[in-house]
């Protein structure tokens, strides 16, 4: 299902102007804030995710609400529901966003599923969902962007990561101790090599390649759901913090940011957006 916006007047020209941006599960969280900063920085933005107004998922949050927050901050958009776990439907994903805009500039592999169980107990069939949505998924994705990326001789790729792809201490901390992140630090840790060899690879293309991880836990449906953290967190890291520093990664030149595997904060406190041409 394919559901676009047209913005009705010219917004004023941002870092991102005239480049078109391919955000995953931007239905909610750190996806829909980094589509809706692309928006206002000037980006067309296409937006997938499963939840639609249409067929709603258990979390709040759907493509309709935030295809309106780009209309509003004066972007173009394109909504396409799709399940990431079909390879099909990710190349009707590229397909269709290739087919209204022209080209994708710009890639944001963020949609994920969690399962927050200890190791030994933990579903294949689970470790498998995670492993298709948040490795298998990316990999698909940047492999049918990257032909035309390279034929413009620029683009962009970013993957949302975590600090659990770190490898825990030890004797363990008594938070790593619970044992219920070792097959979501799994995934994250192969998407983060996945990073660093497409940055390797592609460098040469003038593609840029980085992955982001939030500083501090984020209070989106997903980790609130999940019992992580409260939905009123003073301590929790503002989606629009990612949403910012995913600016910058996306419009920095790969000779000056390129393979790197960081830090929201780090990011807006080492680095700036890089001037228009």
């Amino acid at each position: 299902m394919l559901i676009s916006h047209d913005k009705q007047e010219k917004k004023k020209m941002g870092i991102l102007d005239g480049k078109v941006a391919l955000v995953t599960g931007a239905s909610r969280g750190i996806g829909a804030a980094i589509a809706e900063e692309f928006a206002r920085e000037g980006a067309s933005v296409i937006v997938t995710a499963r939840s639609s107004s249409e067929q709603p998922g258990k979390l709040p949050g759907t493509l309709e609400e935030t295809a309106e927050a780009i209309h509003a901050a004066g972007g173009d958009s394109l909504s396409i529901v799709a399940d990431l776990t079909n390879p099909e439907d990710r190349e009707r994903i590229m397909r269709d966003s290739v087919r209204r805009f022209g080209k994708v500039d710009i890639l944001v592999n963020n949609a994920a599923v969690t399962f927050f169980q200890p190791g030994a107990d933990l579903a294949l069939r689970r470790l498998q969902l995670m492993f298709d949505i948040q490795v298998q998924a990316p990999m698909h994705l940047s492999q049918l962007a990257l032909p035309g990326m390279r034929e413009r001789g620029e683009g962009w790729m970013l993957n949302i990561t975590s600090s659990e792809s770190r490898h825990p201490e030890v004797p363990p901390s008594r938070f790593n101790a619970k044992g219920t992140t070792t097959g979501y630090g799994m995934v994250k840790a192969a998407l983060e090599r996945m990073t660093t060899g497409f940055a390797a690879e592609n460098l040469q293309h003038g593609i840029t390649v980085n992955a982001l991880r939030p500083s501090r836990l984020v209070a989106t449906p997903g980790p609130v759901f999940h019992g992580v953290l409260q939905a009123d967190d003073p301590e929790a890291e503002s989606p629009d913090v990612m949403a910012r520093a995913a600016v910058i990664l996306c419009s920095a030149s790969p000779h000056r940011i390129t393979g790197e595997i960081v830090e929201s904060e780090h990011v807006l406190e080492q680095w700036q957006p890089e001037p228009l041409d």
